[in-house]
Order: C-alpha cells, then sequence, then structure tokens
C-alpha cells in the first residue's frame, strides 16, 4: 500500500510542468477591461505577463459581455499584463495538425 502513495505522488505535476504542457496550445484569456484574447500561447514571467502568439482580439457588446460587436481584430504577437488578466483557458485537446498533411 505504500508503494501505491509514492506513485500517485511522483505523478503529480509541478507548477513548471504543467506550464510547460501549455506551450504551444490555444490559450483565451479574458481581461478586466471585458476583451477577450485568443491565441497560442508562448511563455510567462515571475509577473503573470503571458505571451501569446497569433493572437486574435474579441471586444464585448456593452450591453451583451457573451457577444462580440465586430470581428476579431488580429494582433500577431501580443504580451498581456498579468494585472489585467481575469481568467485564463487553455485548449488541451489534441494539437491541430499542419496544414497539407494527411496522417
Amino acid at each position: 500500500m505504500a508503494d501505491d502513495n509514492v506513485d500517485s505522488q511522483s505523478m503529480e505535476l509541478t507548477g513548471q510542468d504543467k506550464i510547460r504542457q501549455w506551450l504551444n496550445k490555444s490559450m483565451k484569456i479574458e481581461m478586466t477591461d471585458g476583451r477577450t484574447l485568443l491565441g497560442i500561447f508562448v511563455c510567462t514571467d515571475k509577473d503573470k505577463n503571458v505571451i501569446l502568439g497569433s493572437c486574435q482580439e474579441f471586444i464585448a457588446s456593452p450591453d451583451d459581455s457573451n457577444t462580440c460587436t465586430t470581428e476579431p481584430r488580429t494582433l500577431g504577437l501580443a504580451m498581456v499584463p498579468g494585472r489585467h488578466i481575469v481568467s485564463i483557458h487553455i485548449d488541451t485537446g489534441p494539437e491541430p495538425q499542419p496544414e497539407g498533411t494527411n496522417f
């Protein structure tokens, strides 16, 4: 029985390991000003700033926070200050395959 406990403890991920798993995954960040950013997680730092690649910005309607008022705006590479992040959602599904590959 003691061996089972040791195995389960060794399988727990550290914070750094969890963040490494998020690399190159699709990430959705909701910000304090109502904007939502959708992009590929590139990195973070000790101040909780996040870098997203291929980032698009969605602006919530003033009347209804669940709808967007305009087409998404392409930002490209974006730095999101940690102090403005309300929530983060990670797409942990399978990685998308590059276009033109049929496996």
